[in-house]
């Protein structure tokens, strides 16, 4: 059993510091590149044929641990009434966790960064798992992009890691660092139910003030608003051409059923589904202090030992795609005094910012 104070990281798998710019690329609103096609690159595409988060995130980390070198891997899975959070969040803030469980759903903890979601059968998730050499999130995006326009959809990069159409979000994207492979994961929102995403989703105010809107229905859109026809199985064979004509070869079909028989994936799947990495960590804490700043809200819980004046414990839970910098920060501030601010690098704006409010 992992302590519910422990940082939980998974084997082999290492959220990395994406921020805006994500595997050193430049984001654009319009990706029309050419893209460099590397002659000995080995493609594969994975289907999952399972609705289950747990077994679609397992099968997901085991090809990012072991997938060979040279290769790039196209992930398409979905998952059924799913809650799905970045790895450093609250489930508890980020979700009505008990209607949720009670109503058959699942919360399922991502191994990367950024914010809450929720996934259903009217939409699709896609995985790009890449070689380092051969990661590039613009290349990437371009797939998706590419892969609409087959249903004449025209599409922009926008915020930290959104795709959006006609002003609105469609799709979050998130990105993590292997040993060998890189990820770079999101969903494509095409009919999913607005009313359970509402019911289960805890939005902050703040961000919803922020973007001027009312309610997180109106932040986001469904592709199927704009082509009726389109759906989360007829996106599937556009998404897999477009993957084969922008990196120039016929991919490799692997089989899901042979993936989640593996005794590892079963292994990841036990473990990411166990109670300790899904809640553990977020239920001895007493005081909370929340703010939202440009690089993303954050809620900080802190366990203080009142007799000796120091820091028991602290949970930061944000929605920062920087997730080292947010462990930085735990690591600083356990075990300190009350009295006196640590030690820092001030260079370090989100270290800056958490200590600030910490200790305001």
């Amino acid at each position: 059993m992992v302590p519910s104070s422990s940082l939980v990281r998974t084997p082999g798998f290492h959220p990395g510091n994406s921020g805006s710019n994500p595997g050193g690329t430049t984001k654009t609103n319009s990706l029309k590149s050419e893209f460099f096609i590397c002659t000995n690159m080995k493609l594969q595409v994975v289907v999952s044929n399972q609705y289950n988060p747990f077994l679609n995130r397992a099968v997901e980390q085991y090809l990012t641990d072991n997938q060979e070198e040279n290769t790039v891997t196209l992930y398409l899975w979905k998952n059924q009434q799913t809650v799905v959070i970045g790895y450093n969040q609250n489930p508890y803030s980020e979700c009505n966790v008990r209607l949720l469980l009670d109503e058959g759903g699942h919360l399922m903890r991502r191994g990367t960064g950024g914010g809450a979601g929720y996934h259903d059968l009217g939409n699709i998730n896609f995985s790009f798992i890449a070689d380092k050499n051969l990661y590039d999130v613009q290349k990437q995006l371009s797939v998706i992009q590419d892969a609409l326009r087959t249903y004449d959809l025209e599409t922009e990069i926008s915020g930290r890691n959104d795709l959006t159409c006609e002003g609105r979000k469609f799709s979050g994207n998130a990105f993590a660092k292997g040993q060998r492979n890189d990820l770079h994961h999101g969903t494509i929102l095409i009919k999913t139910d607005g009313e359970m995403m509402q019911r289960y989703l805890i939005v902050d105010k703040a961000k919803l003030l922020k973007n001027g809107v009312k309610s997180v229905a109106s932040r986001v859109i469904n592709l199927s608003e704009l082509v009726p026809k389109l759906t989360s199985e007829n996106i599937k064979q556009p998404l897999i051409a477009s993957f084969e004509k922008i990196y120039g070869g016929k991919a490799e079909m692997l089989d899901f059923d042979t993936l989640i028989n593996n005794a590892e994936v079963q292994a990841i799947s036990e473990h990411i589904s166990s109670h300790d990495f899904l809640f553990g960590r977020w239920e001895q804490f007493k005081t909370t202090k929340k703010a939202r700043f440009p690089w993303g809200g954050v809620e900080i819980s802190l366990e203080i030992d009142e007799a000796n004046a120091i820091i028991k414990d602290v949970q930061i839970a944000s929605d920062c795609l920087d997730t080292e910098s947010i462990a930085q920060a735990e690591k600083l501030l356990k075990e300190c005094s009350t009295k006196a601010v640590p030690a820092f690098d001030e260079c370090n704006e989100i270290l800056r910012d958490v200590v600030g409010l910490v200790y305001d």
